[in-house]
């Protein structure tokens, strides 16, 4: 996708300027999604719910992409990118209120429209700000930027679930104690509603953010693209096409991204839950998708730093893939029982922390590290040469997005079934998928 068109249109300055911002909503993503991993131990408890309801959490969560994503693109084309960005702030914002009725009522269905309506502004919001942060600048560092924007996003997402846990979870370990001791059902009702009104707070701080943020967004001096301009750019190849179906790259990407956000949001949600499946007390395992995360950034600098300068998008696409299978297999064949220890200091107490993890869950954390870049590289590759159909394009990949609904849902019912360990066996073949995007599908339909 030539780009340049649009690039050399805007100044460094308007340039920087725009990159700082999307970055922050990049922030605002990952702190938001991520908070799910907490989410699903809490609302097991609250709600008294299984393994498989509780990941109905990720499955409202993610199926808003689903649901949204194309009207998203329609909406898109009547605002614009960066008053659909603004837009989707605020629905946001009315999701996190939807928190507090729930909390108030503990009501698990409530509970999961609010993480709809969340889900559904971020579609919006993701729609708009991924192909802006892809098209803004040269095509050949596409990955680059979007790895910037990855490293804001899992910052986020490292602090969220610690964040969290530290108010609704701060005792959880003891509270289990307190449920189990129980002497009668008003009893145990009264310590399920006291745990459920500790969102409350949280949630209504987080809207009040959203809704100052997509303020921000609407009165701030960022450049509008035009993404139909694009086809200037994109030649006579392009000029013939009349649909988006004829662009095999971004059918097979969307297959592609599907499945990747299924086994992201796998090894960042139901990491928690792993832990304390195998015996690890939630003081411990509250940290465990923070290490996901942190080894994400630890791939997003190794983008920055080599793409394009030491390798390309598709080759870090391929290592990646590759890396994934491998990761997977380790977290799935690796006893339990092997653990080990690590210190480091909790950001909330500032206070030294001895973390006991098993290594099968550290595998799990390093599939971070194999998912790192595949969502920068793929971006770019997907959208390439798509000009007018860009931002139809980018809602279909956007749509993919609800492969986080339905293959964690899948990871529930297998670990119901079997085990919590044996169940990332749904990750392998995800794993193929992609790769077989990575070596092949990438270039389907180009010629070359």
């Amino acid at each position: 996708m030539t780009t340049n068109s649009s690039s050399n249109a805007i100044s460094r300055k308007d340039y920087i300027l725009s990159i700082t911002i999307i970055g922050m909503f990049f922030f605002i993503f990952g702190f938001v999604t991520w908070l799910n991993g907490i989410l699903i131990p809490f609302l097991r408890t609250a709600c008294e719910l299984t393994d498989f309801e509780a990941y109905f959490v990720t499955f409202a969560f993610y199926a808003s992409y689903l649901v949204m994503s194309l009207p998203a693109s329609t909406v898109l084309k009547k605002t614009g990118f960066i008053n659909g960005m603004s837009l989707g702030l605020w629905i946001m914002a009315a999701g996190a209120l939807i928190f507090i009725p729930a909390a108030m009522t503990r009501t698990f269905g409530l509970f999961l429209f609010g993480l709809f309506v969340e889900g559904a502004g971020l579609t919006l919001l993701q729609t708009a700000s991924n192909p802006y942060i892809t098209i803004i600048g040269p095509p050949e560092s596409a990955a680059k930027r979007i790895s910037i924007m990855g490293i804001a996003n899992k910052f986020a997402g490292a602090i969220a679930p610690i964040i969290l846990a530290s108010i609704i979870l701060k005792d959880s370990d003891v509270l289990q104690a307190k449920l189990a001791e129980a002497a009668d059902a008003a009893a145990r009702v009264t310590i399920l509603d006291e745990l459920a009104s500790r969102v409350i707070m949280p949630y209504i701080v987080m809207a009040i953010v959203l809704v100052l943020l997509g303020l921000l967004i609407r009165y701030a001096p960022l450049p509008e693209i035009d993404t139909d301009a694009e086809d200037e750019a994109s030649g006579e190849a392009n000029a013939h096409k009349t649909s988006i179906w004829q662009f095999p790259h971004l059918i097979l990407g969307v297959i592609a991204l599907f499945f990747y956000v299924g086994v992201e949001v796998i090894a960042g949600d139901s990491i928690i839950r792993y832990g304390q499946s195998i015996g690890i007390s939630m003081s411990s395992a509250k940290y465990f998708t923070s290490l996901t995360l942190v080894s994400m950034v630890i791939g997003y600098i190794i983008g920055i730093i080599c793409i394009p300068k030491y390798f390309s998008q598709v080759f870090a696409l391929k290592a990646c893939t590759v890396l994934g299978v491998i990761f997977s297999l380790g977290a799935i064949l690796i006893p339990s029982g092997l653990v080990f220890s690590m210190s480091f200091v909790d950001i909330m107490t500032l206070k030294p922390i001895q973390l006991v993890v098993p290594v099968t869950v550290l595998f799990v954390a390093l599939m971070g590290l194999a998912n790192s870049l595949v969502w920068p590289a793929m971006w770019p590759l997907a959208l390439d040469g798509l000009g007018r159909f860009t931002k139809t394009g980018s809602a279909m990949l956007v749509m993919a997005i609800a492969g986080g609904a339905v293959i964690p849902l899948l990871y529930g019912k297998f670990a119901t079934i079997f085990t919590t360990q044996s169940a990332y066996w749904i990750c392998v073949p995800s794993y193929i998928i992609i790769m077989y995007y990575a070596f092949i599908g990438h270039n389907a339909g180009k010629g070359k």
